[in-house]
């Protein structure tokens, strides 16, 4: 799962830098300010916790019993799909139904850094 996770994690940080530039150059003016800083928002998310599935893959590596951390890293990715996802399809779509999506992006979010937390507590 390790690797999964570090290249995971890498692509969703690269198209996190994608859609920074797309956003910057070619949707500033389309959207409204405040839309505009909703696609901001899952850019951000995106990329934080693009890196926290790196670090989770580079712990995974480290440890032999790393159950916890394999769910951690789902949980996140899973996180990133309909956190960030979700605001982007808003942003871009205007389609304000799909706000409900992104709480249940934050919670995974949430249970995955839990997660992590859990599994440095088990190891100590």
């Amino acid at each position: 799962m390790s690797k999964l996770f570090i290249l995971s994690g890498s692509i969703l940080a690269f198209f996190a830098v994608g859609f920074g530039a797309f956003g910057a150059h070619g949707l500033k003016s389309k959207i409204s300010a405040e839309l505009m800083e909703t696609f901001q928002t899952g850019i951000q998310y995106q990329m934080y916790h693009a890196l926290g599935l790196i670090l989770i893959g580079l712990i995974v590596q480290r440890l032999e019993n790393a159950l916890l951390l394999n769910w951690a890293g789902i949980t996140i990715l899973i996180g990133i799909l309909l956190f960030s996802g979700s605001l982007y399809i808003l942003s871009i779509l205007g389609a304000g139904g799909f706000g409900i999506i992104t709480p249940f992006g934050g919670v995974c979010f949430l249970i995955g850094w839990l997660l992590l937390a859990f599994q440095v507590l088990k190891s100590m």
